[in-house]
């Protein structure tokens, strides 16, 4: 009960920090406009999976993004370990959160069987 309360603060926190590095600390332009709309961590606090939104359907953009966060992971993870006060910093992986298109997919759908 107390490691699940635990898991669940410091996935709160990773996603405050990782956006605030995103918008203050990485310079690279492929990043812009990203949004962190989620954080799964481990039980045993050693990775942390970071889901993302972008505004772009484009899937070259997308990829651009990708890579982006991929470069920048080393940066971010070194800024977690210093704000955040906990023994190791967990790896972090980057996945695109695909549940906003889906719910706009799903929007139209009911919006043209309305119609």
């Amino acid at each position: 009960m107390v490691q699940q309360y635990r898991v669940g603060r410091l996935q709160q926190e990773i996603q405050k920090e990782v956006d605030d590095i995103l918008l203050k600390r990485v310079r690279d332009p492929r990043v812009q406009g990203v949004t962190v709309t989620g954080v799964k961590v481990t039980g045993d606090l050693q990775q942390a999976t970071i889901y993302y939104s972008i505004l772009s359907s484009d899937k070259a953009e997308q990829e651009k993004v990708q890579q982006g966060l991929d470069k920048a992971t080393g940066l971010i993870r070194g800024e977690l370990g210093h704000r955040l006060s906990i023994y190791v910093t967990p790896e972090i992986h980057f996945e695109r959160d695909e549940s906003i298109e889906y719910g706009s997919k799903i929007d139209q759908l009911i919006n043209k069987l309305n119609q």
